[in-house]
């Protein structure tokens, strides 16, 4: 039996992986509210707009950076 495989690292691509996903997800959003709202650009829907293009980016950053997310911190929410 080999015991080449690395649990720790393999958790940590995923994770990485993860996080990546989640943000080009969450930029995504941001953009489709931006698109949407473009004739009533209240404070409302850029607001949410820049929080969660914001946490998107900072997913993507933290992926390319191999450092765990905001959004991973946050813990298991019910």
């Amino acid at each position: 039996m080999s015991d080449d495989a690395n649990p720790t690292r393999d958790r940590g691509t995923r994770e990485r992986v993860a996080a990546a996903v989640i943000g080009v997800l969450f930029v995504a959003i941001a953009l489709a509210i931006v698109v949407t709202s473009v004739r009533d650009l209240s404070a409302g829907p850029v607001l949410a707009a820049i929080v969660i293009g914001s946490l998107g980016v900072e997913a993507l950053v933290s992926a390319a950076r191999n450092r765990r997310c905001l959004l991973s911190r946050i813990g298991p929410l019910p």
